[in-house]
């Protein structure tokens, strides 16, 4: 099932045709539908076709799934992405799974939605380093995609708006639930989880222990494994307390949010690596070390940042738990003609 969210909606750059439904996975929430975007087979399609276009970036080597490849959990498993001609980003790339869920888009929340997100590293110079009017210029001279297009939104030119959307829809389906921890979890399958996992589970949810579930949230009904909000870890500070990334204060130019990076989804962790927005942590181990250690500290250290105390079988069996999140993979998902 889906529900609506409210934003404008935008003339002929609506899609015509039956919704699809967005069926969520066990473990998952109902999806959330902007209301001048409803999804369809069509622009699902056409989405996904858009998503493995290379002719998206200004060199024609890049396309979207080349910094989030379904084979890697819908990352590209660097610590910094590499944009055309090689160049090195400055954000390791977060996976698309489940970001239907997150009202806010990148490391630093600079986009509120999927159809904004989903222009941004087009013409970002660092990534795809096209300009929108090229890209729609590029696509819209292939015969085929303008009879796609017409199909989707109905008679009209293709335009930077329809790429955005599509490309949104077919994101919006990217879901991945139905993991060990879903069916122990939701589903009432107790011999799903390993007795480490299980371990681990109580560490995680511990407030006194592991206190993970502070920002990486466990509702009774589903779970993201993040409350969708910035914090500061201290990751990324150096020596001198500064920061070479100031994260979410980018956007906002709020004391509290300098250094302050969005919770990531744990949601398939074990495929992700490596790990935090500058891809300095390479392990799972690494990461349940850094936090046991209280972060980093700094002056606007997220208060929900403390050291632990953890044994040796406390970190095993948290790391055990954070395997178990790896759910189900979506189908349709590969490049046009592979599931």
């Amino acid at each position: 099932m889906v529900f609506c969210v409210g934003c404008k909606t935008s003339g002929n750059a609506r899609p015509v045709g039956a919704v699809e439904e967005i069926k969520a996975p066990l473990g998952l929430p109902l999806v959330p539908i902007p209301a001048d975007n409803p999804p369809t087979a069509q622009t699902i399609a056409l989405g996904r076709k858009l998503f493995y276009d290379t002719r998206l970036s200004k060199d024609n080597t890049l396309a979207c799934a080349s910094c989030h490849n379904p084979n890697l959990g819908f990352t590209d498993g660097r610590s910094l992405s590499l944009g055309v001609g090689g160049m090195s980003g400055v954000r390791n790339a977060p996976t698309l799974l489940n970001a239907a869920y997150s009202p806010l888009q990148f490391w630093d929340g600079r986009a509120s939605s999927l159809e904004e997100q989903s222009a941004d590293p087009i013409a970002n110079p660092i990534e795809m380093n096209q300009t929108h009017k090229v890209s729609v210029s590029k696509i819209s001279g292939n015969p085929a995609y303008k009879a796609e297009f017409a199909q989707a939104f109905g008679p009209g030119p293709v335009t930077l708006e329809k790429i955005e959307k599509s490309l949104a829809s077919f994101e919006r389906t990217l879901l991945s639930g139905n993991s060990p921890f879903d069916r122990y979890e939701y589903g009432g399958e107790k011999t799903a989880l390993t007795p480490g996992a299980i371990r681990g589970l109580a560490v995680f949810v511990d407030p006194k222990r592991g206190n993970c579930a502070a920002c990486h949230t466990i509702h009774p009904a589903y779970a993201l494994f993040t409350d969708g909000r910035f914090h500061n870890t201290g990751e990324g500070v150096n020596g001198e307390g500064e920061f070479n990334d100031l994260g979410r204060f980018g956007q906002t130019k709020l004391e509290a949010d300098r250094g302050a990076f969005k919770t990531p989804t744990l949601r398939n962790v074990a495929l992700t690596g490596p790990y935090m927005h500058d891809g300095s942590l390479k392990t799972l181990k690494d990461v349940v070390a850094f936090y046991a250690g209280g972060g980093d500290s700094n002056p606007d250290l997220d208060k929900e940042i403390k050291a632990i105390s953890l044994s040796g079988q406390d970190r095993a069996d948290l790391v055990e738990f954070l395997q178990e999140l790896t759910g189900e993979m979506p189908k349709n998902a590969g490049p046009p003609g592979k599931e």
